[in-house]
């Protein structure tokens, strides 16, 4: 992985800040800047006082947890190492909550508590003493200073959420002093979180916070004030942050995916409390589920678009056994700005959004009008993607236009991001600039799918508008697609030396790509069926790339890449036919001819 890392780091060349070419910025800068000042009085002495109280006398409920437990990974906790946000820790006998890790996933994930799951999947009395002693020395290392990661709000609330959802296991067999002392801690937290709820970053941070609150106001004694309030403050975020299709203000897959994990089992302890769910649980949920079938390849993986990296299935599945919803997934999410094409076990999905707020653009990528093919469990066309748990350095190249199987304006992305140091650390990298206005229109007809949809990305530095029209027909066996570029009101690009296209379309890892005896490039991913790639009056060249989103990190891949002049060519059509594999060479007769990434700053 070093060589090609290394070519792609170069080939993306410098990675500049937008910061001054977006007065806005500054003032997001502001508001962050006077939230942290206010988390910092509120954990100060002058505070403090106001989240002791009365301790609650018992846990009413524990609520469930859908996220997957793993009995292996309880048993490596026992032993001293802790295999947390894609890094493993050996305390070597000392507590975690003191070891100089640096990793700050790891410490959020530590702190969050969510590997409470895997002692209460062992089920031993063994498994629940070590998860004890774990909760007993967070509290005396952690419980009586607010400060640090430990007390970020947002790992506050998957703290508070994991403590009652798997307090059966913690308090198994405990002794009456820690009965008291975990309930003592538990009531800070949550007062602490409390006056921390409406000042918490935008987005899923914050709604996973009004979540805390309500398991918190249902699964223990609270006067019925407590359950509205939670229940009000719930319901409205929720109403401003799930979006009528479904999909969440930030565009991200996998953030649905992850709401859902919490917001289903709310749902159930609201049930189980003889407690009326809020309109707003029940609606969003009621959305969500059809969205998140809606990013879902046949293989049960979620596309790649801002922010989604790897999928483990199993999680998807465990959500989805909770959807009664009927029929195939929609095939149009128009507000949050995706298309859906399928038949014959063909499955397209495009991203035709514009880029989301600032406050929730930290994971956005500019990827408009890329697209991914997969056909039954083969995945042929993709985008990068990106690694969650990999080295920082690897997410601007993540989510720049070049790593997403679309179309890049001389070697430029279409979004921009602020790559100031400063800035990230308050703002976690911001889009700053990018397409504003997609309009998108569905051309469905007997027989075929397809859309077509333009952005404004490229104006304000080239004067160019991309247009990509895809169409499925032919039972899934033939994607069609066209790209446009024009200057406004529908003009021809002009010959300025700022009108080079660069055409993009990734290949998994896993799919092997050649020429065949026609010439034509072929992609093969196993089984009889693969698919062949033409195009009209451009040369296709085969280049190396990476594929981000891969379970174990990132990948070697190629990508097809198609350059030309849009004034020129303000027109090329291209297609994608399925046929059957006439004995694919070795993959050592596919490589590439250069290594080439990209050479695109943004």
């Amino acid at each position: 992985m070093d060589k090609g890392s290394k070519a792609a780091t170069t080939g993306f060349g410098f990675l500049t800040s937008a910061a001054g070419n977006a007065p806005h910025l500054w003032v997001l800068v502001a508001r962050e800047v006077w939230r942290r000042t206010r988390r910092r009085l509120r954990a100060g002495p002058i505070y403090r006082w106001r989240y002791t109280g009365r301790t609650p006398e018992r846990v009413l409920i524990a609520p469930p947890d859908l996220r997957l437990a793993d009995q292996q990974i309880a048993l490596e906790i026992y032993y001293g190492r802790f295999p947390l946000a894609g890094h493993l820790v050996d305390t070597g006998g000392q507590s975690p909550f003191q070891m100089p890790v640096v990793h700050r996933g790891w410490l959020k994930s530590l702190h969050g508590f969510r590997w409470l799951r895997h002692m209460r999947a062992a089920g031993t009395d063994l498994a629940a003493a070590n998860a004890r002693a774990l909760v007993s020395d967070w509290i005396a290392t952690h419980g009586g200073k607010i400060s640090g990661v430990a007390w970020d709000p947002a790992t506050t609330a998957r703290r508070i959420i994991a403590w009652l959802q798997h307090s059966s296991v913690v308090l198994q067999g405990a002794e009456f002093a820690f009965y008291r002392a975990f309930l003592r801690s538990l009531a800070v937290q949550i007062r602490y979180l409390r006056s921390m709820a409406r000042d918490m970053p935008d987005g899923s941070e914050r709604l996973r916070g009004r979540v805390a609150l309500a398991f918190a106001a249902l699964s223990l004694p609270a006067p019925s004030s407590a359950v509205r309030n939670a229940t009000r403050n719930l319901a409205e975020e929720l109403d401003r942050q799930i979006l009528p299709d479904g999909g969440h203000i930030s565009r991200n897959p996998m953030i649905v995916l992850e709401l859902l994990a919490d917001l289903l089992p709310l749902r159930h302890t609201y049930a189980n409390q003889a407690e009326a769910p809020p309109d707003a649980l029940i609606g969003a949920i009621e959305r969500m589920l059809p969205a998140l079938r809606f990013f879902r390849h046949q293989d049960g993986s979620l596309a790649r678009f801002n922010g989604m990296g790897a999928t483990i299935q199993d999680r998807i599945a465990a959500v989805l056994r909770h959807d009664d919803t009927a029929g195939a997934p929609l095939l149009h999410a128009p507000h949050s700005g995706y298309e859906r094409l399928s038949m014959g076990g063909t499955t397209v999905i495009a991203d035709t959004g514009a880029v989301p707020p600032p406050d929730v653009s930290g994971h956005a990528h500019a990827g408009c009008l890329s697209f991914e093919l997969s056909s039954g469990r083969n995945h042929y066309v993709v985008n990068a993607g990106v690694d969650n748990f990999g080295a920082d350095e690897f997410r601007p190249l993540a989510r720049a236009t070049a790593a997403h199987s679309t179309a890049t304006l001389n070697d430029t992305s279409s979004a921009r991001f602020t790559h100031s140091a400063r800035v990230n650390g308050l703002l976690r990298t911001p889009l700053v600039a990018g397409p504003r206005h997609v309009p998108c229109q569905r051309t469905d007809a007997d027989g075929a799918q397809g859309f077509v949809a333009s952005h404004d990305g490229y104006v304000s530095r080239f004067g160019l508008f991309h247009e990509r029209e895809l169409t499925l027909s032919d039972g899934g066996n033939l994607l069609e697609g066209v790209d446009r570029f024009f200057r406004a009101g529908g003009e021809a690009p002009r010959n300025n030396g700022r009108d080079l296209v660069t055409l993009r379309f990734h290949v998994h890892p896993e799919t092997q790509i050649y020429r065949d005896g026609q010439g034509r490039l072929v992609l093969a991913a196993g089984g009889a069926d693969s698919w062949a790639f033409s195009c009209d009056g451009a040369a296709a060249e085969i280049e190396e790339s990476i594929f981000f989103a891969g379970l174990s990190g990132p990948r070697r891949a190629n990508q097809i890449v198609i350059s030309f002049r849009a004034s020129e060519m303000p027109e090329i059509a291209w297609q994608l036919t399925r046929t059957r594999i006439v004995e694919p060479p070795s993959r050592s007769e596919t490589r590439s001819h250069k290594t080439v990434f990209g050479n695109t700053p943004v």
